[in-house]
């Protein structure tokens, strides 16, 4: 119509300029989505019974699935790198020398087979040597040797059965149970001194037994005291080889039991449990004595515990939580408020939880006690879509129908709300790929990621059919809470002032006879559908101005009726936090903040011990800090496996052998087997069948050197040929000091190193080597890839985006974040283990929720000035942030009471993670925003987009036809 009116013509070019190719393609892509969630929001309202009533029934009928629910029993493969060296090499090791062929000695801190049985006995006075400590290590020793346990007869077959520690253990040569070699010395001494004989020196680390064998006690006597020259008292753990010990605080004693089978495994369980059962009563019985028992459960047991622990506080986290988000969805106007939204908003989030707890059951998956923080990522994201769906409410008319505001509920919110679950399906998907070698972490991102998704639609679907009902309750004047109809003002006259105050609500004719709502004009409307003109425009004029938004946005006729952090914000926070005076000493505080959090940074520690990730004062944490107390001055005892055939007659591997293990407190058979030749003027290097046969039938034989039998390999040659030394083994102990995993983990690195260069092919093994060999790079990767990720995302989403800067902001608020966290839960005392890296991704989703609506809101702005949008974006989209880290905080604080080292880290995590986006969302961004782009006017020229701040559209008629004519206001 207006290509008619060439006067006309050039005034509509100067208005609206022709924009660019790539922007006008992103404004169709975003109108076209926008378009797309108005009509989903339609068509959920014209079925929201369906909507509302679907998912609570399939949340239901997942929810019988419980029946099914199971327990991770491996803790070692969640909390272990999943694909290592050391891993491989255990199983080498396994099958070279496996543990349930060894006839002699076994030492604890390097076989770990199915079963076993441990304690520490310390003693609250005195020297565990001591005759009164001794004879009852003696006595708990037999009380464990005779212990029976009785199987049914459903488990054991036709009838039940005794089992004993004598058919259980591990049996030597002899077929006598194999025990640890401090039994030994400790029976010695107990028979001297009953017989009136010398008592035995008995020497540390490596002591000499009376049937001439050596045998290493570093890790079963602790906090040792030494005599040293001249009968001076040497501090504890610093005896040297060769000295005798004056005294000792704690003695550790080990029970291998066999497991070859399924009943054998289950009679082993049985036995453990009756051990710990056996140490109780028997610690109660003697007070003077401290017992500390693990077995090969403890572990597991301690570890799913947390989840026993927690079970109260979730549920007071979850009313804490209820009882806040009713208080953030109330206002005084009590039609208009909607205290059961936030009711409603807990229970999807709990349907959702609900529904992919089920699915996780059907599917055969098993639960452990990280996923703990799944419920926390799922209620931070609900919440957040459950606030701005309601703010969002409040900004559309009321003249609308129902169906109406639910689908501009819909087109203003779920664009954004979309895009931040992306972001969260985007980390825990990519963290919960096949490239993640942490079997936790892999896990938690695999079900957080199911949760999220069908907390989206719940979202869409059952929070948002209970927006539609409680839409109807205000259309139709009905309380908020009590839902019923509350009386006109004339009638609430009469009444007393408490019900005048609970009842008090506006009317619609009352609102329009104050502050008319703005209603489009149709003329625009046509003007814009017939001139073909993209309808981009009309989307400006609504959304770009701040004068033509909802009636609520400008001038409020009733302020007490706005929520309060809505009136604390638009009338104090917003101007106070983009007053010029202010913004230096916010930028300052940002500076303070990423100085802090450089500092934690750069003091970033593994957290590779599992024990770590238990409850506290249980079985596993008081033995492990026992052990640390009184067994912390050597490293467990590393095995050097030569797994190949080596010249071992030759004198150069001889000397690079010795040298290997140059430092080291070993149990060594070849170096035994030099002094052996030398002791008897033979020459150490001799032709390899004389070594050999010298080594087999002479060596061996020895009482005091056949425990090395196990330690060697023969392989045959031939007929009437000496069989070659295929593998072999020598063992090795390190002197440490307290930071014992860091040292071992160097310890580790530098020999492998050096098996690369050796001429001889040896490995070195130890179980702990499974938990740290490359776990920094394992427990970080998945956080790299997640963070590479969204920043992929957020480049990506640029091309799509109205404002491309928006995505760049958005990146820089994430690593942000993600920066202050990692920096400020170190300050905390939170190492890097698999719980804190679950938080840390999980972050990146959590800020993106707060920061995201705000950085849209400020970006969607034209005109006016950078101060003024600053303080709508807060208004709109900073009191739903604030809204969800209020009940996301207070949610947090039951948790932090849980007595369990998991928890403890979740809490922490969590909590500096709401801490630091609400200082983005809420300080940072909105300070910066008001002197850094986007622009709010970046086209001068007249006629420009910068200038086009309002329209109105004024209806001339002539004679002959009726003229739409455009004129700017």
């Amino acid at each position: 119509m207006l290509g008619g009116a060439p006067g006309l013509s050039g005034r509509w070019e100067r208005l609206e300029p022709r924009p660019r190719a790539g922007r006008m393609l992103r404004q169709v892509f975003h109108a076209g989505l926008r378009t797309s969630f108005h009509a989903l929001g339609r068509f959920v309202a014209g079925h929201a019974v369906f909507f509302a009533s679907a998912p609570v029934l399939l949340a239901i009928l997942l929810g019988a699935s419980f029946s099914r629910y199971r327990v991770e029993g491996d803790v070692e493969s969640l909390l272990a790198p999943k694909h290592s060296l050391a891993k491989i090499e255990g199983n080498l090791v396994e099958s070279l020398f496996p543990v349930n062929r060894s006839k002699h000695a076994l030492y604890s801190d390097l076989q770990t087979p199915g079963r076993y049985g441990r304690v520490i006995i310390t003693a609250r006075r005195g020297s565990m040597l001591d005759p009164v400590h001794l004879d009852t290590i003696l006595q708990l020793h037999r009380r464990i040797y005779q212990m029976q346990v009785t199987v049914p007869a459903a488990t054991a077959g036709s009838s039940g059965f005794n089992y004993s520690f004598s058919y259980l253990c591990l049996p030597d040569d002899k077929n006598v149970c194999i025990v640890d070699d401090i039994i030994r010395a400790m029976e010695e001494i107990q028979s001297a001194r009953t017989s009136n004989r010398s008592v035995p020196v008995l020497h540390y680390p490596i002591t000499q037994l009376a049937d001439g064998r050596q045998a290493y006690i570093g890790h079963q006597l602790g906090g040792v005291q030494g005599w040293g020259p001249g009968g001076a008292v040497r501090p504890p753990g610093t005896g040297a080889k060769g000295e005798g010990v004056r005294s000792a605080k704690a003695v550790q004693l080990t029970y291998y039991l066999q497991s070859r089978s399924g009943l054998m495994d289950r009679v082993a369980g049985r036995w453990e449990k009756a051990f710990c059962a056996e140490l109780k009563f028997f610690g109660a019985s003697h007070p003077k004595l401290g017992l500390y028992p693990s077995t090969s459960s403890s572990l597991r047991t301690d570890f799913q515990f947390s989840s026993v622990l927690a079970r109260r506080p979730l549920l007071a986290s979850l009313g804490v939580c209820g009882v806040l988000a009713i208080l953030c969805c109330s206002m005084r106007d009590c039609v208009r408020s909607k205290p059961w939204l936030g009711m409603l908003a807990l229970l999807s989030v709990a349907l959702s939880g609900l529904t992919a707890a089920g699915i996780l059951n059907l599917t055969g998956a098993t639960y452990n006690s990280t996923y703990l923080g799944i419920p926390f990522v799922m209620l931070g994201h609900g919440l957040f879509g459950s606030f701005e769906m309601l703010s969002s409410w409040r900004r559309t008319r009321e003249d609308q129908h129902v169906k109406e505001r639910v689908a501009s509920v819909f087109e203003d919110v779920m664009l954004r709300f979309s895009g931040s679950t992306v972001i969260h399906l985007m980390t825990l998907g990519l963290a919960a790929s096949p490239l993640t070698n942490m079997e936790a972490v892999r896990l938690f991102c695999r079900n957080a990621t199911l949760a999220i998704t069908i907390s989206y639609i719940y979202m869409l679907s059952f929070y948002s059919s209970c927006l539609v009902f409680t839409g109807y309750l205000e259309t139709r004047y009905r309380h908020g809470c009590f839902c019923r109809r509350v009386p006109k003002p004339d009638r609430l006259d009469s009444k007393p002032a408490w019900y005048r105050c609970l009842m008090y609500t506006r009317y619609q004719d009352e609102t329009q006879s104050t502050n008319p709502p703005h209603m489009p004009n149709p003329n625009l409307t046509h003007m814009t559908n017939s001139s073909g003109v993209h309808g981009h425009m009309a989307n400006s004029i609504q959304t770009h101005s701040p004068h033509h938004t909802h009636s609520t946005t400008t001038a409020d006729p009733h302020p007490q009726d706005c929520h309060l952090l809505l009136g604390c914000v638009r009338h104090c926070y917003g101007d106070w936090i983009t007053n010029t005076y202010v913004k230096p000493f916010v930028v300052l505080l940002y500076l303070v903040y990423i100085s802090f959090g450089l500092m934690g940074f750069l003091q970033v520690t593994q957290g590779s011990d599992p024990s770590a990730l238990v409850a506290t004062d249980t079985a596993t944490v008081l033995y492990t800090r026992a052990q640390h107390r009184y067994f912390s001055s050597y490293s467990p005892v590393i095995g050097f496996y030569i797994y190949e055939s080596a010249p071992y007659w030759n004198a150069s591997v001889q000397r690079d052998l010795l040298e290997y293990a140059k430092g080291f407190q070993r149990i060594s058979w070849l170096e035994a087997y030099l002094s052996y030749l030398s002791d008897r003027n033979q020459s150490t290097s001799q032709p390899r069948e004389n070594f050999t046969r010298t080594l087999r039938h002479f060596f061996l034989h020895e009482p005091q050197f056949a425990h090395f039998a196990d330690d060697i390999i023969f392989a045959e040659r031939g007929q009437g040929e000496e069989p070659d030394v295929a593998a072999s083994r020598i063992f090795l102990v390190a002197k440490t000091t307290e930071n014992k995993r860091e040292e071992m983990s160097v310890l580790l690195d530098t020999l492998r190193r050096l098996s690369l260069t050796s001429r001889v092919r040896f490995l070195i093994f130890n179980p702990s080597f499974v938990y740290l060999d490359r776990y920094v790079t394992a427990v970080s990767s998945p956080l790299r890839h997640s963070l590479l990720a969204v920043l992929f995302l957020l480049g990506l989403s640029s091309l799509v985006v109205v404002e491309p800067l928006v995505s760049l902001w958005l990146g820089l608020t994430l690593l942000s974040v993600q920066f202050g966290v990692l920096g400020f839960m170190t300050l905390w005392g939170v190492e890097m283990d698999c719980v804190s890296v679950l938080c840390l991704i999980t972050a990146l989703g959590h800020s993106a929720d707060c920061s995201g609506p705000l950085l849209c809101g400020f970006a969607s702005g034209r005109g006016d000035s950078r101060t003024r949008w600053v303080r709508l974006a807060l208004e709109r989209h900073g009191v739903p942030s604030l809204q969800t880290l209020v009940c996301y905080s207070a949610a947090l604080v039951p948790i932090c009471a849980v007595r369990s080292n998991l928890t403890r880290t979740l809490f922490r995590c969590l909590t500096l993670t709401a801490g630091c986006s609400a200082l983005h969302t809420l300080a940072f961004l909105p300070t910066l925003l008001t002197f850094l782009p986007p622009s709010k006017s970046r086209d001068h020229r007249p006629g420009g987009e910068g200038q086009r701040q309002e329209v109105e559209c004024v209806e001339m008629n002539d004679s002959t036809r009726v003229v739409d004519q455009i004129t700017t206001v």
